[in-house]
């Protein structure tokens, strides 16, 4: 995906209303000026991000994205639209909790927001299980994701397995590269693999797939456009190479929030998914999971996810079924509703990196490791792949300094300098850097299994 495409992504979220800075309100003004703006910050945004890509290393990128994020702007339009950008590259290195923190899609109750699940009679299920059963007999799985926040990631892979089992056989995600003609026969993603593979748990959602022996296919639009133009473009390519020449594949698609919803207009036009069901004639599983999920700021969280945790204590994420069989959603256009637990964190990460007990958390101690040279980049990557494939996982360690000023970073980890990677049972290579890419220590682990 280009800059100016992934610019477009969060004009368009915020245009539509769903999304805000934490703390920051849209000023009054006509939606026209406010659309304007809007356009503006996006043009700088995507002058940064050119800026920050050009650096040879992650963290020097993510360090060139918030030094522009405190710089300062006189575009009221500026922090909020820039504030995804930055969230991006703050799940690139693992720095989950300041993401969530940086920018947040506002859970605010629709007029047609159908009526609270448990007031509707249904009863609450683990959607690992109930999703793998509403999806036998279907062609197609459509999971949607907020891309800032890769909990919502986290299911998908779960449930690959489980769908794998079922017949599915065709793997394809958002903003994948077509050009990266190599990553079927390679088995792992690269950093030109796609834009949102650079985030670890999008990189394993794809090493996943390849691995449980799907075909994985990219169908992003090639021609730059936005709105209803990308969406016709995105089904116009799952078509021609899914269906066209496989027409029983069986499919699941990892896309961006409304991507996947079946009715209703979606940025000016269809969805992807509409767009695709006038070329295939399938009925997809659409599973929505960007509205029930925990904010940073609680006060963002939609209503009936505040009123369903707090009655029902959830510690993996719920679907709701009723006594009919039938699946609940919030909304209409999507046939089923995840309900995420409420975050927890562990020496400074949150929990669900462990995928319901597919990986465990593995111990790093910044100060041994990095040689207490910070800020410090640790990556975790398989040991049967080259340097170049995207980490397993990572982590940046920049505590505060013991003197002098304490500077202006996010301080991922909380500040620590000793937490945790998440890892699958295996052999792994661990190598710290610094922002200009120079090794500050190597070390291999293991991680146990059963």
């Amino acid at each position: 995906m280009s800059c100016r495409l992934a610019a477009c992504v969060a004009c368009l979220l915020l245009t539509i209303g769903v999304a805000a800075m934490p703390g920051q309100e849209q000023p009054a003004m006509t939606p026209e000026r406010w659309y304007a703006l809007q356009m503006q910050a996006a043009d700088k945004a995507d002058r940064i991000m050119r800026q920050a890509d050009r650096q040879k290393t992650l963290l020097g990128r993510y360090e060139t994205m918030l030094s522009a994020m405190f710089e300062g702007d006189r575009n009221p339009a500026f922090p909020v639209i820039f504030s995804q950008y930055l969230a991006w590259y703050q799940t690139y290195i693992g720095d989950y909790p300041n993401a969530a923190a940086s920018f947040s899609a506002q859970g605010v109750q629709q007029p047609d927001d159908h009526a609270p699940p448990l007031a509707s009679g249904m009863h609450a299920q683990p959607a690992v299980d109930a999703i793998a059963r509403l999806a036998r007999g279907r062609q197609a799985v459509f999971f949607n994701e907020a891309h800032h926040l890769p909990l919502t990631r986290t299911l998908t892979i779960e449930l690959l397995a489980r769908l794998r089992e079922e017949g599915f056989d065709t793997f394809a995600a958002e903003t994948l590269y077509a050009r990266d003609d190599a990553l079927q026969a390679r088995g792992y993603p690269i950093e030109g693999s796609g834009f949102y593979t650079n985030e670890p748990l999008c990189a394993e959602m794809v090493r996943t797939a390849l691995r449980l022996g799907y075909r994985v296919v990219p169908y992003e639009s090639d021609s730059g456009d936005g709105g209803d133009a990308r969406e016709r473009s995105q089904a116009r390519n799952l078509y021609e190479r899914v269906f066209k020449t496989q027409p029983k594949a069986r499919l699941v698609v990892d896309a961006g929030y409304g991507h996947i919803r079946e009715s209703g207009k979606y940025l000016g036009g269809q969805s992807m998914a509409e767009h695709l069901r006038k070329l295939v004639d399938i009925d997809p599983l659409t599973v929505e999971q960007t509205m029930l999920v925990p904010h940073a700021d609680a006060t963002h969280d939609h209503p009936y996810y505040t009123d369903l945790v707090a009655r029902l204590k959830p510690t993996r994420p719920l679907v709701f079924i009723g006594g009919d069989g039938k699946p609940w959603a919030l909304r209409e256009g999507y046939d089923v509703s995840v309900l995420f637990p409420p975050q927890v964190l562990r020496r400074g990460r949150p929990t669900w990196l462990a995928l319901d007990g597919l990986r465990r958390p593995y111990r790093v101690d910044g100060e041994d490791l990095c040689r207490a040279d910070y800020p410090c980049l640790v990556e975790a990557r398989y040991a049967d792949e080259p340097d170049a494939a995207i980490a397993a996982d990572r982590l940046v360690f920049d505590p505060p300094p013991a003197s002098g000023p304490a500077g202006r970073g996010l301080r991922p980890t909380g500040g620590a300098s000793v937490s945790e990677l998440y890892l699958r049972a295996g052999r792994y290579r661990l190598v710290a850097t610094d922002a200009r890419g120079r090794v500050l220590g190597r070390r291999s682990a293991r991680v146990p299994g059963g």
